[in-house]
């Protein structure tokens, strides 16, 4: 009897499973496939025009690359996705890749609603703003445009961007078909060169150990760039967490859209997704850092599954600090930028101390783990780690760049021991305001015309890593 009992209740639970696997809300629409260059287009599984787009439709198990950055697909399910305030963890829907323990490769998540109830994704477009989002390394609106080598076989793609680099996407002999889209497979792309344009994330490809490269996985809101999990893929994972818990892949709130000037927008549903190449690299022997898909599940309502809604973000450290370092941090809640939350710091080595803007200093040298913590609740917590270098201290920093007056009323001067500087400012939506190239000596920087609060300046020397510097304008 007792056998049969625990029969039952196994099959009950395989039938609640299926049911759920049944009424999943899968993709059931591709519109659009437009791929840049990367080793796998134009071949199957994965770059294939028509059985790549169709493999993840209607399953979480197909085999869709974007190519390099840009690349995209727009798609949809097939009723409109709810922001649904019983949704687990407030998310609304998840989008699997194949990412690794060590290696992400980021895709931007951009939501749409039809406004003009025309079922084509012809209105507007709003970037769901992952942890990465302010960052002052990440560009809004960057291009790229790619080169046709005219090549029936693997050949290097020349690119260009419109900040004025170049650089190539490298034929590896591991696939050997073209890597720039063909017109047979791609008629919507120009066979001479085209441009794709999107939010490009910070080249974070670390080659340390040629043997296993590596890509660091982002805090949270981007594609493929959580481990998948296991069945049922309605049940997400907690994007504020590090653990792998439910379905795994990347779970998306709807609440994190933001619109062109970086403001929150608050959307009741959506209809259509398009995913992104959010970053422009190469990795060795890997080939290019290149989103990949093999499908998307809305999520179920279901208030009882909760869990932490808050998160610390700390843009990721240089190996080495040779000078005080300006460090980017910030608080989110469900998602969502929280601008005066308190943090505070704590660090394993003596003489090392993060002051209220954030400006790492140092008399003790050697690796050393920062944590920071909220204020609020310090169980909210963001450990870092870096290698303290001897061969400066804060004198030197402040002799070779002194900034004056900080904080400011809206004129400063950056005065440098450098011979030439280039120097950018950005607001904290990360957005370049201006930049001034060769700066030598003196420099003026006028902030009169921007709003009062903080800002970032960037100082780029040769030979040495960028600086960062916070700015406050009263």
């Amino acid at each position: 009897m007792k056998k049969q009992k625990i029969k039952k209740i196994l099959i009950i639970l395989v039938l609640c499973c299926c049911i759920q696997t049944v009424n999943a809300q899968y993709i059931t629409e591709i519109f659009e496939y437009t791929p840049a260059p990367g080793q796998f287009i134009n071949a199957a599984p994965w770059g294939s025009q028509i059985l790549s787009p169709q493999s993840i439709v209607g399953s979480v198990t197909g085999s869709l690359s974007l190519g390099a950055f840009g690349g995209y697909v727009v798609f949809k399910f097939a009723n409109p996705v709810e922001n649904h305030p019983d949704n687990p963890f407030g998310v609304d829907f998840t989008i699997f890749g194949n990412s690794l323990p060590t290696w992400s490769e980021p895709g931007v998540v951009s939501v749409m609603k039809d406004d003009n109830g025309n079922g084509f994704p012809d209105d507007v477009w709003y970037e769901l703003a992952g942890s990465d989002y302010f960052f002052s390394s990440t560009i809004k609106n960057y291009q790229t445009t790619y080169y046709n080598p005219n090549s029936s076989s693997a050949t290097d793609v020349l690119w260009s961007d419109n900040l004025g680099n170049s650089g190539y996407i490298f034929a590896n002999t591991n696939q050997t078909q073209p890597y720039f889209p063909m017109a047979d497979s791609f008629p919507q792309i120009n066979q001479t060169q085209y441009t794709l344009t999107g939010t490009r994330l910070e080249n974070l490809v670390d080659k340390t150990d040629p043997t296993m490269i590596a890509f660091p996985r982002r805090s949270f809101g981007y594609a493929d760039n959580q481990l998948r999990g296991s069945a049922p893929y309605t049940i997400p994972d907690n994007p504020y967490t590090r653990e792998k818990e439910n379905s795994g892949g990347d779970a998306f709130d709807i609440s994190w859209a933001v619109d062109a000037n970086g403001n929150y927008v608050d959307l009741e549903s959506i209809d259509f997704v398009k995913v992104q190449t959010a970053v422009l690299a190469e990795a060795g022997w890997s080939g290019e850092v290149s989103t990949e898909i093999t499908g998307a599940v809305d999520v179920e309502p279901n208030a009882a599954i909760t869990g932490i809604s808050d998160i610390i973000v700390i843009r990721d450290l240089p190996k080495s600090i040779s000078v005080p370092f300006s460090m980017e941090v910030f608080v989110f809640h469900q998602g969502r930028l929280q601008q005066n939350a308190e943090i505070q710091w704590e660090s394993s080595l003596n003489g090392v101390t993060v002051d209220e803007n954030n400006l790492l200093t140092f008399s003790d040298f050697g690796a050393v783990e920062l944590t920071c913590s909220l204020v609020s609740n310090p169980e909210i917590f963001v450990k870092v780690h870096t290698v303290l270098s001897e061969n400066s201290a804060t004198e030197e920093w402040e002799k070779r760049f002194q900034l004056f007056p900080n904080p400011t009323r809206g004129v400063l001067t950056l005065t440098t021991e450098s011979e030439k500087a280039n120097v950018s400012v950005y607001n904290m939506l990360g957005q370049r305001l201006f930049t001034m190239e060769n700066v030598s000596q003196q420099q003026t920087i006028d902030l009169s015309d921007q709003p009062h609060g903080s800002y970032f300046l960037k100082i780029e020397t040769q030979g040495v890593a960028p600086v960062f510097k916070k700015i406050i304008k009263q």
